[in-house]
């Protein structure tokens, strides 16, 4: 069973600005009084945890990328050639004939991994999200759709009604590089599904006035830009959008994104040129203001207790999940490096080679590459 959250006192860490930082951490939120356990971060920068926009939690674990053909001009081709897969494909067999508690946890682990303490899942709810103990957060939005191709017109409009004005409502759209991308966002703006609190994710395919529609209707658009250059072979430019505060990150699963948001945000760096400092504010508190979650994205008392802590002087955006010192989600220490691990109650692990702690309610339930067992610990986990 997962244990409940600790009264922690951070010390000896700094801000990502670099100025002297000491958090508490009671009862699952951050506390401006220093109780409970001392733990000396030596020197780490702490920044909110990471807010993955996109994924599809099912479908991850030790999946890798998957494409049918050289390159696809629209999702309803990537869906055509997947869909019989799935009945016939020895990996994918496999892997569904997992329970989907089980797959859902495995994509859960990956993002606590990458410093990612809240996730957007796009697809059904389901009891597993919501279990005790669970490695992230994954907040329900007012509504959902998977895409026009797969749901029609009439479902699709239906589901963004029933969101309500405003509500967060999340759906594919313009994933694609032809016309038949690009006018899924005029038959939307036709439902009457372009309004506040509409998130579409890829938006491959918009022109710079449907861009503007977008904007000017107050919903937003999330970028995974690994994804769509691994099914498509480009993305989208995104500085536009970002600069207009309408943009945000997602790692997309690993059948078609890369490994995890870490892997994301360093191609979106490599893509755009941006700061680090502006990348780590786009997936902290930018993502949460876009995303209509008030209560994390920064570290002020009352917050959650969502963070993450990297050595001294390493950018967020050149970071791998081994290089980071402590995760801690709703106050509970999840995930840390081995000499923080011990005084936390963490488990022994390695994670792509390098000693690491993972909370023992983790330790051997599900199956991620690169994560394994060391000697000492108990014998149960797959890796």
């Amino acid at each position: 069973m997962p244990v409940q959250p600790m009264e922690l006192n951070l010390v000896n860490a700094v801000d990502r600005e670099g100025r002297p930082l000491s958090l508490g951490l009671v009862h699952g939120r951050l506390s401006a009084c220093a109780r409970g356990r001392r733990v000396d971060l030596g020197g780490a920068r702490v920044l909110p945890g990471l807010i993955n926009a996109h994924d599809h939690l099912h479908l991850n674990g030790a999946l890798p990328r998957l494409s049918y053909r050289d390159g696809y001009r629209n999702a309803a081709e990537w869906i055509a050639d997947i869909t019989p897969r799935l009945g016939s494909d020895p990996l994918l067999l496999a892997h569904r004939a997992r329970p989907r508690a089980q797959r859902l946890l495995a994509g859960g682990l990956k993002n606590l991994l990458s410093g990612v303490t809240t996730v957007l899942h796009h697809d059904p709810r389901d009891p597993a999200l919501e279990a005790p103990g669970f490695p992230v957060d994954a907040p329900a939005p007012a509504g959902w759709a998977h895409s026009l191709a797969l749901d029609g017109e009439a479902a699709v409009r239906e589901s963004r009604q029933a969101a309500g004005p405003g509500g967060l409502w999340v759906i594919h759209a313009a994933e694609g590089v032809d016309t038949a991308a690009a006018l899924e966002f005029d038959r939307l703006d036709a439902l009457g599904c372009i309004a506040p609190g509409t998130l579409l994710v890829h938006g491959l395919g918009l022109s710079a006035s449907q861009q503007r529609r977008l904007v000017q209707a107050g919903a937003g658009l999330v970028w995974c830009p690994g994804s769509n250059r691994h099914l498509f072979g480009r993305t989208l430019d995104p500085a536009w959008l970002a600069g207009r505060g309408r943009l945000v990150l997602g790692s997309d699963s690993r059948i078609s994104g890369g490994r995890d948001l870490l892997a994301e945000l360093a191609l979106a760096r490599e893509l755009t040129g941006w700061p680090d400092v502006r990348l780590e504010a786009w997936v902290t508190e930018g993502a949460a203001a876009l995303l209509g979650l008030r209560d994390r994205g920064r570290l002020a008392p009352g917050l959650r207790a969502d963070l993450v802590a990297l050595p001294a002087g390493l950018p967020l955006s050149r970071a791998t999940r081994a290089d980071l010192r402590l995760v801690v989600v709703a106050g509970q220490p999840l995930y840390a490096d081995a000499d923080l691990g011990e005084a936390l109650g963490l488990v022994p692990v390695r994670v792509d080679g390098r000693a690491k702690a993972l909370a023992p309610h983790l330790v051997g339930v599900v199956e991620e590459p690169g994560l394994e067992l060391l000697p000492q610990a108990p014998s149960r986990v797959a890796a």
